[in-house]
């Protein structure tokens, strides 16, 4: 599966974005799909992740509560609502899917990786 992601740019603090994932292929539905970020000069980092029909959803304790994630098996495309965004919240975005049957799946057993789109917010 190739993925897309989009959405990104600069916003205030407390500002909101909302990130998009598009993937191709017809079988989206059979993976888990997550987003992890990476702060310059840090390592990437989990975000969130949403199961195979969108039931179960597990984020990091860092955004729970102001992230929202969420997919559109119809669309193919995977979501993040990212709301009271904080300047410690600027990173370069990415979408994952894991193929496999574990919920939710460790960050190294996602099979395939987007490009990344830059959320920037300014204080």
């Amino acid at each position: 599966v190739q993925l897309q992601a989009s959405g990104g740019g600069l916003v205030q603090a407390g500002g909101s974005l909302r990130l998009s994932c598009a993937a191709s292929g017809r079988t989206f539905s059979s993976y888990v799909m997550g987003w992890f970020r990476q702060a310059p000069g840090k390592e990437r980092e989990f975000v969130a992740a949403i199961s195979w029909s969108g039931s179960s959803t597990y984020y990091a304790i860092s955004v729970k509560g102001r992230f929202t994630i969420s997919r559109d098996n119809a669309k193919n495309t995977v979501y993040l609502q990212m709301n009271s965004l904080k300047p410690e919240d600027t990173a370069v975005y990415y979408c994952a899917a894991d193929s496999g049957s574990k919920w939710p799946p460790l960050w190294n057993e996602y099979d395939y990786w987007g490009q990344g789109t830059l959320v920037t917010v300014s204080s």
